[in-house]
């Protein structure tokens, strides 16, 4: 089973396209100056596989197209728990008796869909009654698309549809077309796209895990601050190891490092490198031999311990996310304190 979130401007017709999709009458439809959708409803059709998200219009006024971005941001977000409902194609609908699409709405459809980034992208054209400027309409799409260029690189088909027959007048009417082709391209494209959803999932989680270890940080920084300010000589003070084993031990908590043998040397390499290696010590007197800095050297020590914690704490960030994403091991003891090292020698370096 595949999920396509269906998604575009209010009026646009997703409604009734779902209906023609879904062979059923199950999705409201209706006529006005606001949407039908109020929130999100999922529609399904096990015959041909596909579970439709059916999203709120985005409507003309701020607020409410906001409020739509936002909904749909949270959906996604709570998605990303279950692979089963991780949306795999988006279709982005355009009214094709309109002959502007202004880019707004393309960073409207990427503000909603965030998440997921590499997820394909069908832009169905739909009331596409004039088979003259259903041509005209692709290249304009095509045009608007690949302006963004993070929009135009997910964009795999531009179909034009008419998703109900629609009488013009007596004597003639726009009979359905496109129905088919869609689903079939859809079809052909949820390979691809529950890749891409796995991926973009993977890379929100790891987005999530380094804000929240970034976090950390920040806190330990400033306690390292406030320990460093402390009227006692620096160098020969092991006072802020409390701090730094509890912020390493944090980001590695993060990451999902169990605590066991082989974590606990890991942390211990980070802390030693970083805290009193002669690397350390060197960045140390770097620090107070900067020219200018005429500064009490309780407020000295204060720079340098919060400088000591914040290191420590995004080699830790680095370190911790390579053995997440499989690239290190917390045997990788040769590397994790070349790595420390490095961060130092570089730290010292810039502020020479």
């Amino acid at each position: 089973m595949g999920n396509v979130l269906v998604i575009g401007n209010s009026g646009v017709g997703k409604s009734t396209l779902i209906n023609a999709v879904i062979g059923t009458e199950d999705a409201e439809t209706g006529i006005g100056y606001e949407g039908t959708t109020k929130n999100i409803h999922i529609y399904l059709n096990e015959e041909i596989g596909l579970r439709l998200v059916d999203t709120a219009g985005f409507e003309p006024s701020f607020i409410k197209k906001m409020k739509v971005i936002q909904e749909v941001q949270k959906w996604s977000k709570q998605s990303v728990t279950d692979e089963d409902h991780n949306i795999n194609v988006i279709w982005f609908c355009i009214d094709g008796t309109s002959s502007k699409l202004f880019d707004d709405t393309i960073k409207n459809l990427m503000r909603a869909t965030s998440i997921w980034k590499s997820v394909p992208i069908i832009v169905v054209i739909t009331k596409s009654y004039s088979v003259p400027e259903r041509d005209q309409n692709i290249e304009l799409v095509k045009k608007v698309f690949y302006r963004q260029k993070k929009a135009g690189a997910n964009l795999r088909e531009i179909i034009p549809v008419v998703a109900a027959t629609y009488v013009l007048n007596d004597d003639a009417f726009a009979a359905p077309y496109g129905i088919p082709e869609l689903i079939e391209k859809t079809v052909a494209l949820l390979p691809d796209g529950k890749k891409a959803a796995i991926n973009d999932v993977n890379s929100y989680k790891l987005q999530r895990r380094r804000l929240m270890a970034q976090s950390v940080v920040g806190v330990a920084t400033t306690a390292g601050v406030v320990v460093g300010a402390v009227p006692i000589p620096f160098p020969d003070a092991m006072i802020l190891s409390p701090t730094e084993i509890a912020e390493v031990n944090a980001i590695a908590s993060i990451y999902g490092i169990k605590k066991d043998d082989r974590s606990k040397k890991f942390i211990k390499i980070i802390i030693e490198v970083g805290t009193v290696s002669a690397v350390a010590r060197n960045a140390i007197v770097a620090l107070k031999a900067i020219p200018g800095l005429n500064l009490a050297a309780s407020v000295v020590n204060a720079v340098i311990a919060g400088g000591f914690v914040a290191a420590i704490g995004e080699g830790a960030i680095y370190a911790f996310e390579q053995i997440y994403l499989g690239n290190k091991t917390l045997d990788d003891i040769d590397w994790i304190t070349k790595f420390i090292e490095s961060k130092f020698a570089t730290k010292n370096r810039r502020n020479l």
